[in-house]
């Protein structure tokens, strides 16, 4: 298999489609890909020289006759001068809107030059909520139909996709994953970072949008903390943070949750807690949950979307709907208490992670994918 060069597009910030996107690149490159980052900012996930990763910054200009800036023009404009000079076979854009649109856009510029192949990968709110927005819809599907190939990040997200959109019925499935290199528990005998050591320690990482139910991460900790000693960490930042800095106040919890703000390395977070509170009113995957399992840590995790999809309740960590605060707050008092329960949990979470969601079979599915479209283009 000739290995293609690729142009990676996305949110460089610490969204899931950022992080997939930067450990894709990443992995793929170590592979012997030459691997093309075209970004208004580096991905925080990249952060030093890589062998083999190439970055391209996009500025957009600013003229008084733009209300806002034209950045899918500009990011369309990078895409193809880079394809053109470097030869690239793929270009991979992460979210759908406007980064598939600008790769459309690139691909037409060059035709008759260069046989340009694209691929979206679908992540979730640019389908669940930004797609669905009226203005947005038609311009959505258009660019899902015109994408030599389509993934989705779950099996949930592809049924959502193909139902609302009534598009295409050959979008794959090749889910986000974790590098259990990386994202592991705490070597035996090292200490904890945070709280004291008869103090459970409860940990929610987002970015803190409504979707996220960030109320219900701090109703249910308050109900925990109020039977055990237990701490919350908070990871991230949004515009729900104030709202929850508000409830922790009001409830007088602040001597028992931290404020982490946005952080580069949760590896180096996550093995320092027992458990995560996902409640989210949806996840389409729900990547931080992943990680938290191939690091011992059991997932306590909304029960509506992908996350079913790697989440076995009772058996590596729990499910619950987002809107059932009782069954959240038992679930978690109940693993808290047992230390033999939450080690058998932690130690099938990690088993699960690493062996159906590790790194080599999802790089692999889309080095498949690649090589089918650069196949077809030779032919």
């Amino acid at each position: 298999m000739k290995l293609p060069k690729v142009g990676i597009t996305c949110y460089p910030n610490q969204g899931g489609s950022g992080v997939v996107a930067s450990e894709l690149g990443l992995h793929l490159a170590r592979r012997g890909c030459e691997i093309h980052f075209i970004s208004s900012s580096l991905p925080f996930r990249l952060r030093g020289y890589e062998d083999q990763i190439f970055y391209h910054q996009v500025d957009s200009p600013s003229y008084p006759v733009f209300l806002n800036s034209p950045y899918t023009l500009s990011l369309a404009t990078v895409m193809s001068e880079v394809a053109l000079q470097y030869g690239l076979d793929i270009l991979h854009v992460h979210y759908a809107i406007p980064h598939a649109a600008s790769a459309y856009l690139a691909r037409q510029m060059l035709a008759g030059r260069l046989d340009l192949k694209v691929v979206t990968t679908l992540h979730g709110t640019d389908i669940t909520l930004v797609g669905q927005e009226p203005s947005f819809r038609p311009i959505t599907r258009f660019m899902i139909q015109e994408s030599d190939a389509v993934t989705a990040v779950s099996g949930f997200l592809r049924e959502e996709t193909i139902r609302y959109f009534d598009c295409r019925p050959d979008i794959q499935v090749i889910p986000n994953f974790v590098d259990a290199r990386n994202f592991k528990p705490l070597d035996p005998g090292a200490r904890r970072r945070y709280g004291q050591p008869d103090e459970r320690i409860l940990i929610h990482a987002s970015n803190f949008r409504k979707v996220k139910n960030p109320s219900a991460v701090i109703e249910v900790f308050a109900r925990v903390a109020a039977e055990i000693p237990s701490r919350l960490l908070l990871v991230g930042d949004g515009p729900e943070a104030i709202n929850v800095r508000a409830d922790v106040q009001r409830r007088g919890l602040q001597d028992r949750v931290e404020y982490l703000g946005h952080a580069n390395n949760l590896e180096g977070i996550l093995p320092h807690a027992d458990l995560l509170l996902l409640p989210s009113a949806h996840e389409s995957f729900g990547l931080v949950a992943l990680e938290a399992m191939a690091c011992g840590v059991i997932p306590l995790a909304t029960a509506r979307g992908g996350v079913g999809e790697f989440v076995q309740d009772g058996i590596n960590g729990f499910l619950r709907d987002p809107d059932d605060l009782d069954g959240m707050a038992s679930a978690a008092l109940h693993v808290l208490r047992d230390e033999s329960l939450r080690q058998h949990l932690a130690e099938e979470a990690r088993r699960d992670a690493a062996g159906d969601f590790g790194v080599s079979c999802v790089v692999k599915s889309y080095l498949d994918l690649y090589d089918g479209l650069v196949q077809s283009r030779s032919a």
